[in-house]
């Protein structure tokens, strides 16, 4: 319940994220740079010099066309978590950045389920040579740092592409990582609801393997999937914010959560500016959420 109901959150402020954001993806505001989470501009007295300053005044909110709430003044931001290096809002990079990073996620988990759903499903229903020779495959994958194979595999790729072509090839390297994982969990289900009676004279009866797939199969596979795919959602993740902070991921025009943390690389940032670990908290929450979820429907 608790983790469904923190995934749910971070999804719904995730896509709401045009509306709840406080400013712009890059905008910059040099006079507040690392400035301390505020949601008035009345003292100003968490950062760090030269950029110190005291405003006095309260700062009024208004309804601003593609947000709910801005600042009247685009001269005094809001910084809910305050800002980077840079001045750029935190509070909108983080919600922005987690589009980014779950949806690549979510493509990730998409490729993983279907390569290695097939492949465990065709495995534990046939048995035999294939189902050894698939086996063996996915278990010297697994025997790969799953991280280092990542990293080599997006290293093997420009490091300069279109957007949108590195999302894809980036959801197709998590994809290529996590499918033997899959194809295990799923290849035991079925073979262990192969050796059944059901099936057994199903298969005496002369139904196909496709029906016996359907029918009998699929319904026991599908709660072991869903499982993985909470297991391998935070692993993703990570993987994600690891390419991205190496500089083998997404632009500094794209704020995404790995992206974000190579800001809270400086040695002063836990002493004065602890809000750029935004980030890292709010990875932390979804992998939390996540082993929660699937706690849950292990004992379910």
């Amino acid at each position: 319940m608790w983790g469904a109901s923190l995934l749910a959150l971070v999804v719904c402020l995730a896509i709401a994220s045009p509306w709840l954001a406080t400013g712009g993806v890059a905008t910059q505001h040099p006079d507040f740079a690392l400035a301390a989470p505020s949601l008035s501009r009345r003292a100003l007295v968490e950062r760090l010099p030269p950029t110190y300053r005291t405003l006095d005044a309260p700062l009024p909110l208004a309804w601003f066309s593609g947000s709910i709430v801005r600042s009247a003044d685009p001269a005094e931001p809001l910084l809910p978590l305050g800002s980077d290096s840079l001045g750029r809002d935190q509070w909108t990079r983080l919600i922005f950045g987690a589009r980014l990073s779950l949806g690549l996620t979510a493509c990730g988990l998409v490729g993983a389920i279907a390569i290695g759903g097939l492949v465990g499903l065709v495995a534990g229903q046939r048995g035999g040579w294939l189902d050894t020779a698939a086996m063996r495959v996915a278990d010297l994958c697994i025997a790969w740092p799953a991280l280092y194979v990542v990293l080599v595999l997006r290293a093997a790729l420009p490091l300069s592409l279109p957007f949108s072509t590195l999302f894809a090839m980036m959801a197709l390297v998590l994809a290529l990582a996590g499918w033997p994982i899959v194809a295990r969990a799923v290849r035991a289900v079925t073979a262990s609801e192969r050796a059944r009676e059901s099936v057994l004279a199903a298969e005496a009866a002369g139904a196909s393997r496709a029906w016996i797939a359907r029918r009998h199969l699929l319904p026991a596979v599908v709660p072991v999937i869903v499982t993985q795919a909470l297991l391998l959602g935070p692993a993703f993740i990570l993987a994600e914010a690891t390419l991205s902070f190496v500089g083998l991921g997404f632009a500094e025009t794209q704020p995404s959560w790995g992206m974000m943390l190579r800001e809270a690389t400086q040695p002063f940032t836990l002493r004065h500016a602890p809000w750029l670990m935004a980030p890292a908290a709010a990875i932390a929450l979804v992998s939390l959420a996540a082993h929660l979820l699937a706690l849950s429907t292990r004992r379910d």
